[in-house]
């Protein structure tokens, strides 16, 4: 393995050297890599600090089991939010992700016009609401929203819900600071490529 991560393919929109060197650089690229197929950018960012990467990444792990929210509701929640906040990679690598998990693309496709697309679903269409209003400045969630999720979800799956925005938020906020673009994951599912307008409000 080679003992250093180099961003010779990396944007210069990156506002931190993303080149890393040292044995935790050559395991994170080799599995990267192996996984998917390049080395994330946030986790180049990462390696900046090994306490925020451990942290981060162990997150991510107890994340990946929160398993009460059907899948295309957690999918359409984090797209809206990355999709509020203009965090490109996130929109890039969300899609990618998702699709590879089975959500319509079509329906990714169209969370910038949930309030006028026909292909989302009402309690879709709530849930991307409730997902924009959770990531506005501050949120902007109301007891009515709230009121519609209980008429299909149960308490455990709203909880759940909010978790994945917060956590998206988290994502976005992070990478969008630090500059990060998309690595070209969505153009491999032949989906829409970035310049989709911002969410409605």
């Amino acid at each position: 393995m080679r003992s250093t991560i180099n961003n010779a393919s990396i944007s210069s929109s990156a506002r931190i050297p993303l080149d890393r060197s040292g044995p935790l650089a050559s395991f994170v690229g080799w599995f990267s890599q192996r996984v998917y197929g390049r080395v994330l950018d946030p986790l180049r960012v990462g390696l900046h600090h090994r306490g925020v990467l451990f942290s981060t990444l162990g997150l991510e792990l107890a994340a990946s089991r929160w398993k009460k929210l059907p899948k295309d509701l957690q999918a359409l929640a984090v797209m809206a939010s990355a999709q509020e906040i203009g965090c490109t990679w996130c929109l890039d690598f969300g899609y990618w992700e998702n699709y590879h998990q089975g959500v319509d693309p079509e329906k990714l496709r169209q969370v910038p016009l949930w309030k006028t697309s026909d292909v989302h679903t009402p309690l879709e269409r709530v849930v991307i609401e409730y997902s924009v209003a959770a990531t506005n400045t501050p949120p902007t969630v109301t007891d009515e929203m709230v009121a519609r999720l209980r008429e299909d979800l149960d308490d455990e799956q709203i909880v759940e819900l909010t978790a994945w925005v917060s956590l998206e938020n988290y994502r976005s906020r992070t990478n969008s600071s630090m500059g990060l673009t998309g690595q070209g994951f969505k153009a491999e599912c032949d989906i829409q490529g970035p310049g989709e307008p911002r969410l409605e409000r």
